[in-house]
């Protein structure tokens, strides 16, 4: 079996199909490449995934476009470990968590990352193969940080992502019922970035929230979370984003309405 995955090492689409691999113990040759640079917009990659993301999974020459598709198509092909629940009620459920990355979680990151963290990084190659009118939106972005509106909505939403897995893991070990499964790959990368950018005490400072305190815990014990999350970051890239998300801290609570 030839298996190629075309990945970046931060980008958390990239890190749940890593950890549905890791989980799996299957190997593969990782072809991390330099979104700021425009590795994803080559000619040739663009043949493999149109849309110029990552992750990108080809095995035997054919390319599996699109992260949830491919973590279904991995437990589908390789089923043991099992990562979707036995029960239809269990599997529904982790079906609700994967979609919630689907349809606007991904977004919400993107704005939490760039406007803390991401804006500070030099820009000028991505701007130039962009729109004029994408360049105008990205320096707007850039240059609103942490005033620009869809990141205090989006830090805003984070938070009630929070609240709701800590409701749903109050009585349950996982998101989607007594097992780890393909829910609990979804949205660890998510919790994961705002750990890395020093926003763990969202959680941490407030006792509602401790069962997804429990549950993160339970996953960076899991040896997934070394081979797949923490290995292939640089310290340097986690410093960066550590950082920036100190020095955001006292804006960000004031968001929230934290602020003492």
């Amino acid at each position: 079996m030839h298996r190629v995955l075309y990945h970046n090492d931060i980008a958390v689409c990239a890190q749940k199909v890593r950890l549905v691999l890791a989980e799996k113990n299957l190997d593969y040759k990782g072809v991390d490449l330099n979104l700021r640079a425009g590795e994803s917009h080559t000619p040739e990659y663009l043949k493999l995934n149109p849309k110029g993301v990552v992750p990108t999974l080809v095995e035997n020459g054919v390319p599996i476009i699109e992260s949830s598709i491919i973590n279904e198509y991995l437990d589908d092909k390789y089923p043991e470990p099992p990562l979707r629940p036995a029960n239809e009620i269990d599997r529904a459920r982790m079906r609700r968590w994967i979609m919630k990355t689907d349809t606007g979680l991904l977004d919400v990151c993107a704005n939490v990352s760039v406007g803390i963290a991401f804006r500070h990084q030099e820009m000028s190659r991505q701007l130039a193969a962009r729109s004029e009118q994408d360049r105008n939106a990205w320096i707007e972005r850039n240059e609103a940080g942490l005033d620009y509106p869809p990141f205090q909505a989006a830090i805003i939403e984070y938070g009630k992502v929070i609240d709701e897995m800590a409701l749903t893991l109050k009585d349950q070990a996982w998101l989607a019922g007594d097992t780890f499964s393909l829910a609990d790959c979804a949205i660890l990368p998510y919790i994961r970035r705002l750990d890395n950018l020093a926003l763990g005490w969202m959680w941490t400072d407030d006792p509602a929230r401790q069962p997804l305190m429990d549950w993160y815990n339970r996953c960076r014990d899991r040896k997934s979370f070394g081979t797949a999350i923490i290995k292939p970051v640089s310290d340097e890239k986690l410093q960066f984003l550590r950082k920036h998300g100190v020095e955001a801290r006292p804006a960000i609570e004031k968001i929230l309405g934290r602020s003492k």
